[in-house]
C-alpha cells in the first residue's frame, strides 16, 4: 500500500524537455566572484538580471540574512519585483544564514526550473562564503580565548585577576562588563569595566541594578543551575554564571549595544570565557588561602619582635622563596639564657614546604626548651642532633652565638658554635670584614655531632652578621651573589645601625637578580653599640 504522506510530499522541480537548454547554459555562465568588500552583490545582481531576461519576468529580488542580528537585507534587485505574478524560491544555505529569491514571472514549469537553478547556484556561493566567514570567525575566537587564557594564567593574585576579567570582555564581547562574586548567600560587585571610561557613574548604577536583578528568585535559580540569563533593557546584555570545580563563584554581566552587529557564536564564547575566568578565580582564591596559611605558619616560626638588649643593636631580615605561598626552612631567633647571656640563633632546615616547616618548628621549640632549662650549648646541639635523627628526615645547619655581658672596655665576649652553618662575617669599626668561627657537622646527619666553640670579642662599633645560604647562593644567570660580594657590600656599612645593615644587605641580594628568590634568605646583624 503506498504511503499517502510520501505521495503528498512536494517534489523538487527538475529540468524538463520544455526548458530551453540555452537558458540553463546562460545561468551557468554567470561567474561567481566576490566583491571588493568580500560579498556576492555583483554575482547576485548578474544572476538576477540574467534570470529576469530569460524568463521575461517583471523583476527579481534576492534577500539574505547572515544571522548577525541585522535581519534580512537586499542582495540584488532588478525591474519591479513583487507584482501580482510571483515565484518564491528558498535559497539552500545552512543556518543561521538564510536567503530567498522572488521572481515576478508566470508560474510555469520552465520558469520554476530556471528559478530553482538560480537559487541553487546562489546557495552554493552563499554556502562557500558562509563557510569561509565561519572559519575566519572561529579562528578569531580561538585566538581570543587562547590569549585570554594566557593572560589569566600569568597571575595568581586574586585582586589582579578580578580586575583583569572585565578588561578581557570589553570591548571584544560587550561594551561593558561587571563581575559579581558570591559572598555568603549574596552577590556583591567585585569589578567592572566600560569601553567609555567617562561612563563610570552609569556603570556603577548598572552594577547596582544588576545586583538587584540577580537576587530575584527566578533569575537566581536559573543562574545557580548554570544557565545564562538575558538581561532586559536598559542593560541589554547577558548574565553568565561562573562555576569552577562544581562551586558557584559569581556572575559575569556582559552588556551589548542593541544596534550592534551580532556574532552567532557570542553567547557560546561568553560561556566558554566565563568557564576559564571562573577557573582562574578559583585558582587565585586557593593561592591566596595558601599564602595566608604559609604567612601565618612562617610568622609562628619567627620571633614577633626583637628584644631590647642594652649595649647591643639588633637587625633581622627575612625573604621567603618564590611567591610566598610555600613555607621555608630558615629560622632566626634570640632568647635569654638563665646565666644572663643572650643566645642568637640562625638556622636552615633542608627542603621547603610543610615538612621543612615542621622540622623548623621542632628545632625551634626543642632549642628553646633546652636553653630555658640551662643546658650547656654542647648538650643542646647533641640533643637536637638526636631529635632530628629520630623524628625527622631533614637535616639542619645551625649557628649559635652566646653574647655575654660587656667587659670594662665595652667589648662583648661571644661564644660561637657553627653546626654546618656558613661562617658569619665580622665587620670591624674601620670597615674591614673577616669570616669567623670554626665549622662543625650539621645536625641530623651523623652521631655524635662535632662542633667546637670559638671565642671572640665584639668590640664597640663592630657588627657580627649571620646569614643563610639563600643569600650567598642568590643567582643571576650562572653567577652567584657569594660571600665575597656580601663582604664587599658590608664594608661600606661600617658605622651604620644593625637594622640598617640588615636591610641594606637584603636589598643588595635582591637587586643582584631580577628573578624571584629560589631559596629563603635570612640575615641577622648584632652590633656592639657601646661608646
Amino acid at each position: 500500500m503506498p504511503n499517502p504522506r510520501a505521495a503528498a510530499a512536494p517534489q523538487p522541480d527538475v529540468p524538463t524537455a520544455s526548458t530551453d537548454l540555452s537558458a540553463v547554459d546562460a545561468l551557468l555562465r554567470v561567474q561567481i566572484e566576490l566583491d571588493e568588500a568580500g560579498g556576492l552583490t555583483g554575482f547576485a545582481t548578474s544572476l538576477a538580471e540574467t534570470l529576469t531576461r530569460l524568463t521575461g519576468a517583471d523583476g527579481c529580488r534576492i534577500t539574505a540574512d547572515q544571522g548577525d542580528g541585522r535581519g534580512a537585507h537586499r542582495l540584488a534587485a532588478t525591474g519591479r519585483p513583487g507584482s501580482a505574478r510571483s515565484l518564491y524560491q528558498r535559497v539552500p544555505v545552512s543556518r543561521p544564514w538564510s536567503a530567498e529569491l522572488l521572481l515576478s514571472a508566470a508560474d510555469e514549469p520552465g520558469n520554476r526550473t530556471l528559478a530553482l537553478l538560480a537559487a541553487q547556484r546562489l546557495g552554493m556561493a552563499l554556502e562557500h562564503l558562509r563557510l569561509r566567514d565561519t572559519d575566519v570567525r572561529h579562528r578569531t575566537w580561538l585566538t581570543f580565548l587562547s590569549e585570554a587564557s594566557e593572560l589569566l594564567a600569568q597571575s595568581l593574585d586574586l585582586s589582579l585577576t578580578l580586575a583583569l576579567i572585565p578588561r578581557l570582555v570589553v570591548p571584544r564581547l560587550g561594551t561593558w562588563c561587571t563581575l559579581h562574586r558570591v559572598s555568603g548567600k549574596r552577590l556583591e560587585p567585585a569589578a567592572a569595566a566600560h569601553a567609555d571610561e567617562e561612563r563610570s557613574d552609569w556603570l556603577e548604577a548598572a552594577a547596582a541594578e544588576l545586583t538587584h536583578l540577580l537576587q530575584a528568585p527566578a533569575v537566581n535559580a536559573t543562574i545557580r543551575a548554570g544557565q545564562h540569563v538575558p538581561l532586559p533593557s536598559p542593560l541589554a546584555g547577558l548574565a553568565v554564571p561562573l562555576f569552577a570545580r562544581g562551586q558557584w563563584l559569581g556572575v559575569l554581566g556582559i552588556g551589548r549595544d542593541p544596534d550592534a552587529t551580532r556574532d552567532p557564536d557570542e553567547t557560546t564564547i561568553a560561556e566558554e570565557l566565563a568557564r576559564r575566568c571562573a577557573l582562574a578565580l578559583d585558582n587565585a582564591a586557593i593561592h591566596a588561602e595558601r599564602q595566608a596559611v604559609a604567612h601565618t605558619l612562617q610568622q609562628a616560626l619567627l620571633p614577633t619582635r626583637l628584644p631590647v638588649i642594652p649595649g647591643l643593636g639588633l637587625g633581622a631580615e627575612y625573604v621567603p622563596a618564590g611567591r610566598g605561598a610555600e613555607v621555608g626552612g630558615d629560622l632566626y631567633d634570640i632568647m635569654p639564657m638563665p646565666d644572663g647571656r643572650w643566645l642568637v640563633v640562625m638556622g636552615d632546615v633542608s627542603g621547603k614546604g610543610v615538612p621543612a616547616a615542621a622540622a623548623t618548628g621542632l628545632v625551634r621549640e626543642v632549642l628553646r626548651l633546652l636553653v630555658r632549662e640551662g643546658r650547656p650549648l654542647e648538650s643542646v646541639l647533641a640533643t637536637l642532633n638526636t631529635t632530628l635523627s629520630e623524628r625527622s628526615e631533614r637535616y639542619c645547619t645551625l649557628a649559635l652565638a652566646a653574647f655575654d655581658v660587656p667587659d670594662r672596655d665595652g667589648a662583648v665576649p661571644v661564644t660561637l658554635y657553627l653546626a654546618g652553618h656558613d661562617r658569619p662575617l665580622l665587620l670591624h669599626a674601620d670597615g674591614a670584614v673577616e669570616q669567623t668561627g670554626d665549622w662543625g657537622t650539621a645536625l641530623g646527619l651523623i652521631s655524635p655531632v662535632t662542633c667546637q666553640p670559638t671565642l671572640l670579642m665584639l668590640r664597640p662599633g663592630e657588627t657580627l652578621v649571620f646569614f643563610t645560604d639563600g643569600v650567598t647562593e642568590r643567582r643571576s644567570g650562572t653567577e652567584f651573589f657569594g660571600a665575597r660580594r656580601l663582604a664587599q657590600r658590608l664594608t661600606y656599612l661600617a658605622g651604620h645601625p644593625a637594622d640598617v645593615i640588615a636591610t641594606r644587605l637584603r636589598t643588595a641580594a635582591l637587586e643582584f637578580s631580577g628573578e624571584p628568590a629560589r631559596d629563603d634568605m635570612a640575615i641577622m646583624a648584632i652590633r656592639n653599640d657601646a661608646v
